[in-house]
């Protein structure tokens, strides 16, 4: 699914990632464990197309991803949630979520990814109607997963999905990811 060969990337004068090999095969779950500073972030912008490698190979499904642009990369199945929370602030939780699904075509998958993301996260119907600047940060952080799930993705990268949530939120974010 996803092949991850020598890849090296820069901000600048500064190497970040040196050399990174890894894969990822169809159903895992994989954990990029590191200390801050470590290049974590930085991997998962690579593979959304957010940073283009200095060298290396990012190949998903037979076709490289080095230089193509991150709409490119969501069309072909792969979702990034930044960390951060980041949330559309001044549109509606209902908003958000069709933002996710800008790039879509299938008005009845669409529907269904609703109903999907509204199962996995009842809160966000039931606050639908609210401008997500409003949602408390967990609120917020269930909208940017739930969000990202609404393009449907085959691969859903998610950078620091629990940072600075409540334990029962962590809880629930979790179950969510397994889900």
């Amino acid at each position: 699914m996803l092949k991850i060969e020598q890849l090296h990337t820069h901000y600048g004068a500064l190497h970040i990632l040196k050399g990174v090999t890894m894969q990822v095969d169809e159903g895992q779950l994989v954990c990029l464990i590191g200390a801050n500073g470590a290049g974590k972030s930085t991997l998962l912008k690579a593979i959304s197309g957010l940073i283009h490698p200095t060298s290396g190979n990012i190949v998903y499904n037979g076709v490289s991803l080095n230089k193509l642009a991150p709409p490119d990369i969501v069309r072909l199945g792969i979702t990034h949630v930044p960390e951060g929370r980041l949330v559309f602030p001044g549109v509606t939780v209902r908003v958000n979520l069709e933002m996710g699904a800008f790039l879509r075509k299938d008005k009845q998958g669409i529907v269904e990814s609703f109903e999907r993301v509204y199962t996995l996260f009842p809160r966000l119907k039931e606050r639908s109607k609210q401008q997500a600047q409003t949602l408390s940060g967990g609120e917020q952080q269930m909208l940017a997963i739930a969000r990202g799930l609404m393009a449907n993705p085959k691969m859903l990268l998610l950078d620091e999905p629990s940072l600075g949530l409540a334990p029962v939120l962590v809880d629930q974010v979790a179950d969510t990811i397994k889900e």
